[in-house]
């Protein structure tokens, strides 16, 4: 058995470091490492944020988006043109373009995609909440911003059949997203041209 080289608290940290995204058990060491380094400038402030977005944050009750208050700071400004609405998987692609200050409408988080294999169906995403918003009128055009990938594109077409009963334009992102490709990891110029360039789906 290999012997233990630091505490238990130490070692909680690396596990729960090496849970984020883009950390594995090495990345997850250095940072935990940089972090006790850095304690009363880096660890101690970033625990109190922590707690705080742990203790404020809430999500969206309109669009599916996170914020610190209900509805979301987006779907409170007026500024925003209510007839486009943007449907995304995830809140990381709606900060995406929201990044590449690429479309000015509201938005909705579907909070992911079909996938059969994965076991999500339609009742596991927010699905129903699109229909309500789009049915309450006023919606004239359905931005489909889903990701390039085959699940994506399934749910794209899922939704287009769910509105179909409405009169609402579909459109969605032109071909400059590449295929299997992921919002999140686009730069903004490419996400800003794909809007533009929309295509009726």
């Amino acid at each position: 058995m290999a012997e233990r080289i630091c505490g238990a608290e130490i070692e909680r940290l690396i596990q729960l470091l090496a849970r984020l995204p883009g950390l594995g058990p090495r990345s997850a060491r250095r940072a935990a490492l940089h972090l006790m380094r850095r304690r009363d400038e880096l660890l101690a402030p970033l625990a109190d944020a922590m707690r705080v977005a742990r203790e404020t944050i809430v999500t969206c009750s309109v669009c599916g988006n996170i914020d610190s208050c209900d509805p979301c700071a987006i779907c409170r400004d007026e500024r925003r043109d209510p007839r486009a609405l943007v449907v995304v998987e995830t809140v990381g692609d709606l900060w995406a373009l929201e990044r590449a200050r690429a479309v000015a409408g509201r938005y909705h988080v579907l909070g992911g995609v079909l996938s059969p294999l994965d076991g999500i169906g339609p009742r596991d995403l927010n699905l129903a909440s699109l229909v309500e918003r789009v049915a309450q009128g006023g919606v004239e055009e359905v931005i489909l911003a889903v990701n390039a990938t085959i699940d994506g594109q399934t749910t794209a077409h899922y939704v287009t059949d769910l509105l179909a009963g409405f009169n609402v334009r579909m459109t969605r992102l032109a071909h400059g997203v590449p295929v299997g490709g992921e919002l999140d990891y686009l730069d903004e110029g490419t996400l800003a041209a794909a809007m533009r360039a929309r295509t009726v789906f």
